[in-house]
């Protein structure tokens, strides 16, 4: 007897909870909603219950999901060649490293490819160790850059305490004017006196020993904290003047979600390395990379680089990445969420800001956006976790699948979002966020 489709979805929370552990998840309390199949911004159950995608995944889906030339370069892939050692030679792994060196600044030519984020920032890391000859590596409390041994210790936020096993990595404040550690008022003295801060961590670990400062170019996870005027400009004069890299991690920033190419693009900075992933093609098969500037890749002319992956440029990851990269720029995706942000998604949200007291601030650029809840405008204490529960439960009961962290709603649809679904999708968030403080205090 066929099974109908409340059955199937009935099998897939049977067998989930019965044999799938999840990640950073108390593994009694994981989530029982069903993703079956989706398209462009949308997802279905297998009973054709359907949600915005305003997650895009884990931010990851720039082009929105199933676009039919990425999924036509992946199935010519696999009835050519499925897989590959990485010491071959492949066409599409070539093809694919050329068109991400072309959105590069200029002396950017080679790229190591990677399984994702995490393993990209390792081997930057690496790679920055081994071509100064120093140890240490700094990097914010506010971040996340993934989940292995190096780049959990490099991640700022609580996940990294229980895995610290890694050597070398310090940490220290970056901007965030809406919280501010340094008693700013203004986007100047923020990036300022954060500069000013930085400056001094530095001279007390002392500069001679820091390989790199690693830092998201637009911190995604840790709150969409655009950075403020001369900051990144101000990092990368710091590092210029000891002779430390700069690594850019657009694992999440990266192709398309700021509305540029790469999110530093906006910010007067040129890194040393620039660690990417999830958005490069959009997550379908995992990948990940680091763009090497040509002193650094000259390093490992006649030295062997000691990183390498089974997976490492894997051709499947490759074909979806050329053609990804190729939709994007025929059909103006990157373009079209810089406009989207600024007519549709950025002034939403400012009227929320304006109109409903839970929301303390929101900020963002492209199709990465932050809407920072507040049980109290005026202290601007975080909305407890209990409402912020009420508030995904109200979400996704309403048809949106939201992007939810500590007291703040992201709002990161694919780059190819369009007017309507913004409209269909602020309405939802309107309805919910009204309410919101009911029951508070």
């Amino acid at each position: 007897m066929t099974d109908t489709v409340a059955d199937l979805d009935a099998r897939a929370r049977e067998l989930d909870q019965a044999h799938v552990f999840h990640s950073w998840s108390a593994q009694s309390q994981t989530s029982s909603l069903v993703v079956a199949s989706g398209r462009g911004v949308r997802v279905w159950d297998h009973a054709g219950r359907e949600y915005l995608d305003f997650a895009s995944q884990l931010v990851n889906l720039n082009i929105g999901h199933q676009h039919a030339s990425v999924v036509s370069a992946i199935t010519e892939q696999a009835s050519l060649l499925t897989t590959i050692a990485p010491a071959t030679v492949n066409l599409a792994r070539g093809e694919a490293a050329k068109r991400i060196v072309a959105r590069a600044p200029e002396g950017f030519e080679k790229v190591f490819f990677t399984n994702g984020g995490a393993d990209a920032n390792e081997n930057a890391i690496r790679m920055a160790r081994l071509h100064t000859g120093r140890d240490k590596v700094l990097s914010t409390y506010r971040s996340y850059h993934g989940n292995t041994g190096a780049a959990i210790v490099s991640t700022g936020d609580w996940r990294r305490i229980p895995n610290e096993f890694a050597r070398g990595h310090v940490h220290f404040f970056g901007p965030y004017l809406y919280r501010s550690e340094f008693w700013a008022t203004t986007p100047e003295q923020e990036s300022e006196r954060a500069l000013q801060h930085l400056r001094r961590v530095i001279e007390a670990e002392g500069p001679s020993s820091i390989a790199a400062i690693l830092l998201e170019s637009v911190p995604g996870t840790a709150g969409i904290l655009v950075p403020p005027p001369g900051y990144l400009a101000g990092v990368r004069e710091l590092c210029d003047r000891h002779g430390i890299l700069l690594i850019l991690d657009e694992v999440m920033a990266g192709f398309g979600r700021t509305g540029r190419w790469f999110a530093f693009d906006g910010y007067d900075v040129r890194p040393d390395l620039i660690t990417f992933a999830k958005g490069v093609n959009s997550g379908y098969v995992p990948v990940g990379g680091v763009i090497i500037d040509a002193p650094i890749a000259a390093t490992f002319d006649d030295r062997v680089f000691p990183g390498g992956l089974t997976y490492s440029g894997h051709p499947l990851a490759m074909a979806s990445i050329v053609a990804t990269l190729d939709a994007m720029a025929s059909e103006g995706i990157v373009e079209h969420a810089r406009e989207i942000g600024e007519t549709a998604i950025g002034p939403a949200l400012a009227d929320f800001a304006d109109r409903l007291p839970v929301v303390g601030e929101v900020r963002g650029e492209g199709v990465f956006w932050a809407i920072e809840l507040v049980a109290d405008r005026e202290t601007r204490e975080p909305l407890p976790a209990a409402g912020m529960a009420r508030i995904k439960t109200g979400l996704v009961d309403r048809g949106l699948l939201p992007f939810v962290q500590d007291n703040r709603i992201h709002v990161v649809p694919p780059c190819v979002v369009t007017a309507d679904e913004v409209a269909e999708a602020v309405a939802i968030y309107d309805e919910v966020l009204s309410t919101a403080l009911e029951g508070e205090g």
